[in-house]
């Protein structure tokens, strides 16, 4: 294969890799100004934001790439690792602490398999994560996984609701 077809096939993997990537960027009108919600919506596509999309979005925006990665490290809710399919929250405010939010992040990690410094699972469906408070204390010991709110959770009842996922992943 001669090198001008090669850079040709090149460019359209690419293109294919970032065709939702260019829908976004073109759904904000290619506009610099709204960077907070494009990477966003590219985030909500991939789970995470790549390095190599953050570096597609600079050069399609105009703009230098460490603008786009400072805003991506500046905001908490943006991850620069995948997430899992299902986001495990475990709340460890004042309230949850005290009830043992600790024993459930514990349990969680040992069922999950999870390594130390590791918080996403192999496959990609499970990624827990720590919070300073959910605003539910009242309910302690709370989890949120994904918008589903879990109150007084014990070890057991975390895995019950994890299971009932894994179980729903596996019919479908």
């Amino acid at each position: 294969m001669t090198r001008e077809k090669e850079n040709i096939m090149t460019t359209a993997q690419t293109l294919r890799k970032f065709e939702k990537v260019c829908e976004i960027l073109d759904g904000h009108g290619r506009d610099p100004a709204k960077l907070v919600p494009i990477l966003q919506a590219v985030q909500a596509e991939y789970r995470y934001l790549p390095e190599e999309v953050l570096a597609y979005v600079a050069t399609s925006l105009g703009l230098p790439p460490a603008r786009v990665y400072g805003v991506a490290t500046f905001y908490a809710h943006f991850a620069l690792k995948p997430k899992g399919k299902y986001v495990v929250h475990v709340c460890d405010g004042t309230a949850c602490h005290v009830k043992d939010s600790d024993g459930l992040l514990v349990a969680i990690r040992k069922y999950l398999k999870l390594e130390p410094g590791k918080n996403t699972t192999p496959d990609l469906l499970f990624t827990v994560e720590t919070v300073s408070c959910l605003g539910a204390c009242g309910l302690a010991p709370v989890m949120v996984i994904n918008e589903n709110v879990y109150g007084q959770m014990t070890p057991d009842a975390c895995i019950a609701a994890i299971n009932t996922i894994m179980e729903s992943e596996v019919a479908r």
